[in-house]
Parts: structure tokens; sequence; C-alpha cells
């Protein structure tokens, strides 16, 4: 069972940044493929970016890119979401979310874990 624990939500102002974490308590963390999904009230949950397990492979959202980076820290179990540009239209909660492949976490295939998600609010 992998834990994952988001960190580094909050309130911004429009075109300021901030950068997400999400710390994973397995030791085998470099054996997932790791992801950011969001959520906004009333709307579906949104794939944000994506990265394979030795980081080779990235893959964002298409309104992220160039603004959002991913990357990950095996020796550390973490990944992390660097938002740059912030909108409000970003606000949501964001999660963390691992599993055997991006693609996988995106089509929302059996076997995946989640965060409990961090808030991100951008006034404007």
């Amino acid at each position: 069972q992998v834990q994952l624990v988001e960190s580094g939500g909050g309130l911004v102002q429009a075109g300021g940044s901030l950068r997400l974490s999400c710390a994973a308590s397995e030791r085998t963390f470099s054996s997932y493929a790791m992801a950011w999904f969001r959520q906004a009230p009333g709307k579906e949950r949104e794939f944000v970016a994506g990265i394979s397990r030795t980081a080779v492979s990235t893959y964002y959202g298409d309104s992220m890119k160039g603004r959002f980076t991913i990357s990950r820290d095996n020796a550390k179990n973490t990944v992390y979401l660097q938002m740059n540009n912030l909108k409000p239209e970003d606000t949501a909660v964001y999660y963390c979310a691992a599993g055997i492949s991006v693609s996988g976490l995106r089509r929302g295939d059996p076997g995946g874990y989640w965060g409990q998600g961090t808030q991100v609010t951008v006034s404007s």
C-alpha cells in the first residue's frame, strides 16, 4: 500500500507561482510512474502532468504546457509540480497519483494510489 501526502497548496494571485510536493511512503517509489490531477468544483477530474519511473518522459495537459513542470526525486520518494504564471482557472484541488504507468493513471486503471489532495486557489 502506497501512501501519498501532498503539500504546498495555498492562495496565490494570478501570475504567481506555487510548488506542490507529494511524498510517498513506499521505499520502492522509483518503481511507480507518478502524476498530478486536479478537480475543480462541478468539473471532472483533469490530468495535469505525469512523469515516468526514471523521469525520462514527462507529459502535460494542454493548458499546462509551458507553465507547469513535473519532476521527481527518487532518493527522497517525492514528486513535485512547479506551477508558474497561475491563472484563476487553475483553482482546484490537486491530487498526486502513483501507478504502473502514466497512461494507466489517465485511464483510471485499477491498482493506482491517490493522495488526499491539496487546495490551490488563484485569485484574479
